[in-house]
């Protein structure tokens, strides 16, 4: 199994996210290919504030994906909040006829879709899992076989 890991100063890691946001009332929104532009620009250039590297971000009409990569110390409330906040006032400022599609005003829908995604499937990790216990037995009866034949020959030499 190999992972591609991130160093930090006392931490090794591979973290990845799937983030889903959905216009509020899943309006559709992101129906111009100039917004979708506007708004995946301005999620990378947010991200690299929060020093997030972004993966891939694609859009619907009425929803975006978004993979991203990130550090173990990433305050993830806070960075959707700044995505969220800036992304929605940059939109509407800069393509003001959205706002005819959307309802109250408000962008984005309140709630959104995080997960964790792994470079491996849980099968995977379950399996490394069970044969790492299996090796550590091998590897500490050979250690022990070891051990036995070199107090041998110490008796032998003694």
């Amino acid at each position: 199994m190999k992972y591609q890991l991130s160093k930090g100063a006392h931490s090794v890691y591979a973290l990845q996210y799937h983030f889903v946001q959905c216009v509020k009332y899943r309006r559709d929104a992101l129906v111009e290919p100039d917004i979708v532009a506007f708004l995946k620009g301005k999620i990378h250039k947010i991200s690299e504030t929060f020093d997030v590297e972004v993966l891939n971000v694609e859009a619907d009409t009425d929803h975006f994906h978004m993979l991203f990569k990130a550090k173990p110390t990433l305050d993830i409330p806070r960075y959707i909040n700044a995505l969220k906040t800036i992304t929605s006032r940059e939109i509407k400022r800069n393509f003001p006829d959205v706002k005819d599609v959307l309802r109250k005003d408000a962008f984005w829908s309140g709630s959104y879709f995080l997960a964790t995604t792994g470079q491996v499937t849980l099968d995977m990790l379950n399996n490394y899992i069970e044969n790492h216990e299996e090796k550590r037995r091998n590897v500490s009866q050979v250690e022990n076989q070891t051990a036995l034949s070199v107090q041998q020959m110490q008796k032998r030499n003694a």
